[in-house]
Protein backbone atom coordinates (compact mmCIF):
# COMPACT_ATOMS: atom_id res chain seq x y z
CA UNK A 1 0.00 0.00 0.00
CA UNK A 2 1.03 3.37 -0.86
CA UNK A 3 -0.62 6.59 -0.40
CA UNK A 4 0.37 9.93 -0.94
CA UNK A 5 -1.05 13.22 0.65
CA UNK A 6 0.92 16.25 -0.65
CA UNK A 7 4.65 15.85 0.15
CA UNK A 8 4.13 13.08 2.34
CA UNK A 9 4.01 9.12 1.22
CA UNK A 10 2.33 6.86 3.81
CA UNK A 11 3.22 3.22 3.03
CA UNK A 12 3.15 -0.37 4.71
CA UNK A 13 5.72 -0.87 7.13
CA UNK A 14 7.15 -4.25 8.53
CA UNK A 15 9.23 -5.75 11.00
CA UNK A 16 11.86 -4.62 9.16
CA UNK A 17 10.60 -1.07 9.50
CA UNK A 18 11.22 -1.11 13.74
CA UNK A 19 14.40 0.16 14.27
CA UNK A 20 13.82 3.07 12.00
CA UNK A 21 10.04 3.59 13.86
CA UNK A 22 12.32 2.98 17.35
CA UNK A 23 14.26 6.33 16.08
CA UNK A 24 11.17 8.13 15.55
CA UNK A 25 9.58 6.90 18.49
CA UNK A 26 12.74 8.26 20.73
CA UNK A 27 12.94 11.50 19.12
CA UNK A 28 9.12 12.16 19.39
CA UNK A 29 8.28 10.66 22.87
CA UNK A 30 9.86 12.70 25.81
CA UNK A 31 11.20 10.27 28.21
CA UNK A 32 10.09 11.89 31.06
CA UNK A 33 6.38 10.78 30.57
CA UNK A 34 7.25 6.95 29.90
CA UNK A 35 5.07 7.12 26.82
CA UNK A 36 7.40 5.38 24.34
CA UNK A 37 7.81 1.58 23.24
CA UNK A 38 10.58 -0.42 23.61
CA UNK A 39 11.57 -1.89 19.93
CA UNK A 40 10.79 -5.86 21.57
CA UNK A 41 7.20 -4.19 22.40
CA UNK A 42 6.36 -3.33 18.42
CA UNK A 43 7.53 -6.19 17.08
CA UNK A 44 5.84 -8.53 19.35
CA UNK A 45 2.67 -6.15 18.79
CA UNK A 46 3.21 -6.99 15.24
CA UNK A 47 3.26 -10.35 15.30
CA UNK A 48 -0.33 -10.24 16.46
CA UNK A 49 -3.39 -10.84 14.14
CA UNK A 50 -5.42 -7.62 13.42
CA UNK A 51 -2.43 -5.05 13.48
CA UNK A 52 -0.49 -2.55 11.19
CA UNK A 53 2.58 -0.41 10.89
CA UNK A 54 1.74 2.72 8.44
CA UNK A 55 5.12 4.58 7.85
CA UNK A 56 5.19 8.13 6.67
CA UNK A 57 8.27 9.37 4.43
CA UNK A 58 9.27 12.76 2.89
CA UNK A 59 11.86 14.30 1.58
CA UNK A 60 13.84 13.81 4.22
CA UNK A 61 13.39 10.01 5.07
CA UNK A 62 11.09 8.45 7.53
CA UNK A 63 8.77 10.96 9.43
CA UNK A 64 6.19 9.51 12.00
CA UNK A 65 4.52 6.35 12.04
CA UNK A 66 1.15 4.84 13.26
CA UNK A 67 0.59 1.53 14.83
CA UNK A 68 -2.65 0.31 14.78
CA UNK A 69 -5.05 -3.03 15.44
CA UNK A 70 -8.55 -4.33 14.93
CA UNK A 71 -10.37 -6.53 17.13
CA UNK A 72 -13.48 -7.36 16.59
CA UNK A 73 -15.49 -3.87 14.78
CA UNK A 74 -13.17 -2.18 17.39
CA UNK A 75 -9.91 0.06 16.14
CA UNK A 76 -7.05 1.31 18.45
CA UNK A 77 -4.25 3.45 17.32
CA UNK A 78 -1.76 2.18 19.56
CA UNK A 79 0.96 4.68 18.66
CA UNK A 80 1.65 7.83 16.19
CA UNK A 81 4.44 9.40 16.29
CA UNK A 82 6.50 12.27 14.14
CA UNK A 83 9.88 13.46 14.78
CA UNK A 84 9.45 17.09 16.97
CA UNK A 85 11.21 18.86 13.74
CA UNK A 86 8.50 17.45 11.46
CA UNK A 87 6.04 18.70 13.21
CA UNK A 88 3.16 20.82 12.35
CA UNK A 89 3.14 20.30 8.11
CA UNK A 90 0.14 17.65 8.47
CA UNK A 91 2.30 14.12 8.97
CA UNK A 92 0.34 13.35 12.46
CA UNK A 93 -3.24 14.20 9.86
CA UNK A 94 -2.47 12.30 7.50
CA UNK A 95 -1.12 8.99 9.47
CA UNK A 96 -4.63 9.36 11.41
CA UNK A 97 -6.68 9.83 8.64
CA UNK A 98 -4.61 7.18 7.08
CA UNK A 99 -5.56 4.78 10.32
CA UNK A 100 -9.07 5.77 10.11
CA UNK A 101 -9.90 5.01 6.75
CA UNK A 102 -7.83 1.65 7.10
CA UNK A 103 -9.31 0.64 10.22
CA UNK A 104 -12.99 1.22 8.66
CA UNK A 105 -12.29 -0.83 5.58
CA UNK A 106 -10.92 -3.49 8.47
CA UNK A 107 -14.82 -3.47 9.52
CA UNK A 108 -13.90 -1.11 12.31
CA UNK A 109 -17.03 1.31 13.01
CA UNK A 110 -14.93 2.96 16.12
CA UNK A 111 -11.21 4.04 16.85
CA UNK A 112 -10.17 4.11 20.04
CA UNK A 113 -6.41 5.88 21.88
CA UNK A 114 -5.15 6.51 25.08
CA UNK A 115 -2.69 9.29 25.33
CA UNK A 116 -1.33 11.02 28.73
CA UNK A 117 -3.78 14.02 30.04
CA UNK A 118 -2.00 17.03 28.66
CA UNK A 119 -0.65 15.75 25.53
CA UNK A 120 -0.20 18.27 22.60
CA UNK A 121 -1.72 15.72 20.49
CA UNK A 122 -5.28 16.57 22.13
CA UNK A 123 -5.98 19.45 20.18
CA UNK A 124 -5.51 16.86 16.76
CA UNK A 125 -7.53 13.92 17.71
CA UNK A 126 -10.30 16.34 18.90
CA UNK A 127 -10.52 18.12 15.67
CA UNK A 128 -10.66 14.73 14.00
CA UNK A 129 -14.27 13.97 16.21
CA UNK A 130 -12.43 12.15 18.99
CA UNK A 131 -14.12 12.39 22.01
CA UNK A 132 -12.68 12.05 25.75
CA UNK A 133 -14.46 8.63 27.47
CA UNK A 134 -12.27 7.84 30.14
CA UNK A 135 -9.77 8.82 32.91
CA UNK A 136 -7.00 6.16 34.49
CA UNK A 137 -5.21 7.81 37.15
CA UNK A 138 -1.66 7.73 37.69
CA UNK A 139 -1.57 5.04 34.41
CA UNK A 140 1.83 6.05 32.64
CA UNK A 141 5.27 6.08 34.94
CA UNK A 142 7.77 8.44 34.12
CA UNK A 143 10.93 9.04 34.54
CA UNK A 144 11.91 9.64 38.47
CA UNK A 145 8.72 7.78 39.66
CA UNK A 146 6.17 10.30 38.37
CA UNK A 147 2.73 9.50 37.61
CA UNK A 148 0.66 10.61 34.97
CA UNK A 149 -2.90 10.37 33.85
CA UNK A 150 -4.27 8.59 30.81
CA UNK A 151 -7.47 9.47 28.85
CA UNK A 152 -8.91 7.83 26.35
CA UNK A 153 -10.77 8.99 23.55
CA UNK A 154 -13.27 7.16 20.54
CA UNK A 155 -14.26 8.52 17.70
CA UNK A 156 -16.86 7.01 15.26
CA UNK A 157 -15.78 5.87 11.55
CA UNK A 158 -19.70 5.63 10.23
CA UNK A 159 -19.60 9.30 9.97
CA UNK A 160 -15.73 10.94 8.72
CA UNK A 161 -14.88 14.30 10.12
CA UNK A 162 -14.04 16.65 7.22
CA UNK A 163 -11.32 18.20 7.70
CA UNK A 164 -10.65 22.05 8.01
CA UNK A 165 -8.62 21.49 4.45
CA UNK A 166 -11.30 19.34 2.87
CA UNK A 167 -13.87 22.18 4.18
CA UNK A 168 -12.10 24.82 3.03
CA UNK A 169 -11.68 23.63 -0.61
CA UNK A 170 -15.32 22.42 -1.70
Amino acid sequence: MSDVRGDIALATGSVADVDAVDRVMQAAFDPRFGEAWTASQCLGMLSLPGVWLTLARDADGLTGFALTRTVADDAELLLLAVRPERRGRGIGRALLQHAADEAQARGAVRLCLEMRAGNDATRLYVSEGFEKRGERRNYYGGRGGERFDAHTYVRSLSNPVLTRNQTQAE
